[in-house]
C-alpha cells in the first residue's frame, strides 16, 4: 500500500478535482504490474496497472491480490468502471486503503466486487490514504476549496520588511515552495504583496503545472508590467479593468471589504479544489481570524531580521503533523485539531 501511495502521488496537479490513486499488482510478494492516475479524464490507476502486466505473468493474475489506494469507481464517468475491470480480470484479493466518499461510488465499487466473489479487505494505512487525499475527500464532501495557508519567517518573527521585498527562505525551499504550487489549484495574494513582492506564483524550478492565480487590486494599484500581467498563465485580479490584450487574464469586481466566502464560492463553481494563500499578513490574518484554513505551512529561516511586519500569530486550535529541515529552513505542516 505504500508504493500505492508513492505512485498516487505521481499524479499531484495533474488530476484535480479528481483524487491521486495508486494500484499495485502482487504475486507470491512479487509486484507484477502497477498504475496510477496520471491526467484528468485519462485511465485510472487500475486501468494503467493490468496493462503494465508483461505477457509472461497475466496466466498469475487470477491469483493475484490488487492493492488500491481508493476504491475503484463503479460508475460511468469519463472513463468505464472500474470496478468492472477487476471482475473482469477475476483477482484472488482486492486490498483497498480508503473508500471512495463520492456518492456515485461510496461502497459500491466494493459491493459489486465482492458479489462477484472477490475477496475485498478494506482500511488498510486508513489514515495515511486519507491525508494523500485530503484535498479530494474536503471537495467531493463539500464542494468547496481545501484552504493552505503558507508563509516564510525569520527567527524573530518577521515575514519582511515594509515596503520592500526581502526573500527569506533558501533556493532549496522555494522550489520545495514550487511543488507545492504544482499540486494545488489556486494561488492567492494580496495587495500590498503584488505590488512590493511583483510575484510570478508560477513553478518555473519544478517541473508541474501552474496553478490558477489570483491577486486582489480593488485600487488598480499593480503596475501592468509586472509579472502577474505577462499572460503566461492562467489569472485573476480581483479590481477594475485595464486596457490591454490579454488571453489568459480575467478582471472580476473587487470585493470591498473583500469576502473569503464569496471568492471560495467562486473557485467552486470553476471546479478549483485548492487554494493556497502566500500573503501577505494581512491577508494570512483574515483567513485565520474567520477560521478559513485546513493546513498551515509555516518556513522558518535561521536569519534575525530585528523588526519588520510580524509573522501571523498560529491558531490555538492545530496539531503539529510535520516537521523537517532543509538547510537553514525549517518547515512545520500543522492541521486542525483532531484532523485525521
Amino acid at each position: 500500500m505504500q508504493r500505492c501511495f508513492e505512485l498516487a502521488q505521481l499524479g499531484a496537479g495533474n488530476v484535480a478535482p479528481n483524487p491521486m490513486v495508486g494500484a499495485v499488482l502482487v504475486h507470491d510478494n512479487r509486484i507484477i504490474g502497477e498504475g496510477f492516475h496520471a491526467q484528468y479524464g485519462g485511465p485510472h490507476a487500475e486501468v494503467n496497472c493490468f496493462q503494465s502486466v508483461q505477457t509472461e505473468d497475466r496466466s498469475l493474475i487470477e491469483a493475484a491480490t490488487l492493492y488500491c489506494s481508493l476504491e475503484p469507481c463503479s460508475h460511468y464517468g469519463k472513463t468505464p468502471p472500474c470496478a468492472d475491470l477487476v471482475i473482469k480480470n477475476q483477482v484472488k484479493k482486492l486490498v483497498i486503503s480508503n473508500l471512495d466518499p463520492n456518492p456515485l461510488v461510496a461502497g459500491r465499487g466494493v459491493e459489486k466486487i465482492r458479489a462477484a466473489g472477490i475477496e475485498v479487505e478494506t482500511g488498510l494505512l486508513e489514515q495515511e490514504g486519507a491525508w494523500l487525499n485530503r484535498i479530494f475527500f474536503k471537495w467531493i464532501q463539500q464542494k468547496t476549496p481545501y484552504i493552505i495557508l503558507k508563509w516564510a519567517q525569520s527567527q524573530d518573527g518577521f515575514i519582511g520588511i515594509s515596503g520592500a521585498r526581502t526573500p527569506i527562505s533558501n533556493p532549496i525551499t522555494q522550489r520545495l515552495n514550487h511543488r507545492w504550487r504544482s499540486e494545488i489549484s489556486t494561488i492567492l495574494v494580496g495587495n500590498t504583496t503584488a505590488v512590493v513582492d511583483n510575484p510570478s506564483l508560477n513553478t518555473r524550478t519544478y517541473p508541474g503545472p501552474n496553478p490558477l492565480r489570483i491577486a486582489l487590486d480593488r485600487h488598480a494599484h499593480i503596475p501592468v508590467d509586472y509579472h502577474l500581467f505577462d499572460d503566461q498563465q492562467e489569472t485573476w485580479i480581483y479590481g477594475p479593468p485595464r486596457t490591454g490584450n490579454w488571453q489568459n487574464l480575467q478582471f472580476l469586481a473587487p470585493y470591498d471589504p473583500f469576502e473569503i466566502p464569496a471568492l471560495l464560492e467562486q473557485l467552486g463553481q470553476a471546479q478549483k479544489s485548492s487554494l493556497i494563500v502566500e500573503g501577505g499578513a494581512h491577508l494570512l490574518k483574515q483567513f485565520i481570524s474567520q477560521n478559513y484554513w485546513d493546513e498551515i505551512r509555516v518556513i522558518k529561516n535561521a536569519q534575525m531580521l530585528g523588526g519588520g511586519i510580524a509573522a501571523p500569530d498560529l491558531p490555538v486550535q492545530l496539531d503539529l503533523k510535520n516537521q523537517f529541515n532543509l538547510q537553514d529552513d525549517q518547515i512545520s505542516v500543522y492541521v486542525r485539531r483532531g484532523a485525521k
